[in-house]
């Protein structure tokens, strides 16, 4: 019974033209969620080569360079022309890990496994943008204040 009338009072409204505000987001800012947004434009991401340290043990390392172009798909891996271990002597890039050459069963593979191919699953370049919302997260290896 109680369904009923808030249909009709939804309805009897719809009828007077009584607008209910829109719904707003504020990371959209004052679009409203049902509103289209203008993507942020992209700025230059971090080229230094600097390793950033993790937070915690099993976190994936960021990527501290561009990959603006970087093909990765399942013919070819750009990543692996510096991350492959027989690489890396030369590039002097971070080998890619142990783990990536185990496959779902723990069988250890003379090749990086299908599930760790795709490196763009869990490893992201970084732009030098503010955050979107504040953050007081303290990894485990964080200096305590």
């Amino acid at each position: 019974m109680k369904i009923r009338n808030l249909f009709a009072l939804v309805g009897l409204a719809a009828l007077l033209g009584v607008q209910a505000e829109p719904l707003v987001d504020p990371l959209r800012g004052d679009v409203p969620i049902l509103g289209t947004t203008e993507p942020p434009r992209l700025g230059n991401a971090i080229n230094d080569d600097n390793h950033v340290p993790r937070n915690y043990r099993q976190q994936p390392p960021i990527i501290p360079h561009r990959i603006d172009g970087y093909q990765v798909d399942k013919n070819f891996n750009k990543c692996l022309d510096c991350h492959a271990r027989e690489k890396t002597a030369f590039s002097q890039a971070t080998p890619v890990s142990d783990s990536h050459y185990i496959d779902r069963n723990g069988k250890v593979l003379s090749h990086i496994s299908t599930r760790r191919y795709f490196c763009k699953q869990c490893h992201v370049p970084q732009d030098p943008v503010p955050p979107l919302v504040g953050n007081g997260f303290r990894g485990a290896g964080a200096a305590s204040k």
